[in-house]
C-alpha cells in the first residue's frame, strides 16, 4: 500500500531533495508540495495524503497552525514534522498541536523515510530513545498561560493505567509486555483501548496525557 505524502517546507531545494528521494521509493508517493502553512492546509483538505512532512518556519501561516488545522476531526491527515531538534524550539507546540511525530534536517535520508512510514502507519516518533529525550524536555517546559490542573483520567483499568505510564516514559510495546508480564499483543490491545478511551489519536497523545494526568513527572 502505498503513502501518499505531501512537503511542506518553504525552502525549494529541500522540497525538490525528499520528492527526489521519494520517487525512488515505491512504497512513498509525493501528491502535493507547500510553501506555507496556507497551502499545506488547502492541500490536506483537497488531496487528503497519508502524511504531511511539515515544516515549522514558514512564511504566513507557519508549521504549528498548519498542523493544527490538519490534524483536527475524524480520520485526520498526519503530521510528521521536519525541523532541526536542538534549535527549533517550535517544535514542542506542533506536538502540542497535534503532530504524530518529527524528523530532523540532518537524519539520514532513509531515516527520514523511514519516519514517514512509522507516522503513516500511526506509531509516534522514530525512537523510544528520542521520544524519552523529546518529551522530557517538552513536558518540563512553562506553559505560556497559568499552570492548569492536572489532567483527570477516568473511565480507564489500572492496568490500562499501568499501560498508560509505561507509554508516557517512553517504553515500546515489548518493553512494557516485558515489565507487565504480558504478551506483546496483549500491550496493543491496551494500547487501543487507550486510544478510544482517551481520544488519543496517537502514541504521542498518549504520552502527553501521561504527563498532564500527573501520571508521570518530567525529570528535573
Amino acid at each position: 500500500m502505498t503513502v501518499r505524502v505531501v512537503l511542506a517546507d518553504d525552502q525549494p531545494l529541500v522540497r525538490s531533495g525528499l520528492r527526489v528521494l521519494i520517487a525512488d521509493t515505491p512504497d512513498l508517493e509525493v501528491v502535493g508540495e507547500a510553501a506555507n502553512g496556507e497551502e499545506a492546509v488547502r492541500l490536506a483538505r483537497e488531496v487528503s495524503p497519508d502524511v504531511i512532512v511539515m515544516d515549522i518556519r514558514m512564511p504566513g501561516m507557519n508549521g504549528i497552525e498548519a498542523t493544527s488545522l490538519v490534524t483536527s476531526g475524524p480520520g485526520a491527515t498526519r503530521v510528521l514534522v521536519l525541523t532541526t531538534f536542538d534549535e527549533d524550539d517550535y517544535v514542542y507546540g506542533a506536538l502540542r498541536a497535534g503532530a504524530s511525530g518529527f524528523a530532523v534536517k540532518d537524519m539520514a535520508l532513509d531515516d527520514i523515510l523511514a519516519a514517514i512510514r512509522v507516522v503513516a502507519a500511526g506509531d509516534a516518533l522514530i525512537a523510544p530513545g528520542i521520544t524519552r529525550r523529546l518529551i522530557a524536555d517538552f513536558v518540563g517546559r512553562p506553559e505560556p498561560s497559568p499552570a492548569r490542573a492536572p489532567r483527570a483520567v477516568e473511565g480507564i483499568t489500572e492496568r490500562e493505567r499501568e499501560v498508560l505510564t509505561l507509554v508516557g516514559l517512553g517504553r515500546s510495546n515489548s518493553e512494557i509486555a516485558e515489565e507487565l508480564y504480558i504478551t506483546v499483543a496483549t500491550t496493543k490491545s491496551h494500547v487501543a483501548r487507550l486510544f478510544t478511551k482517551l481520544g488519543a489519536r496517537d502514541r504521542v497523545q498518549l504520552v502527553i496525557i501521561a504527563y498532564e494526568s500527573g501520571l508521570v513527572s518530567a525529570p528535573r
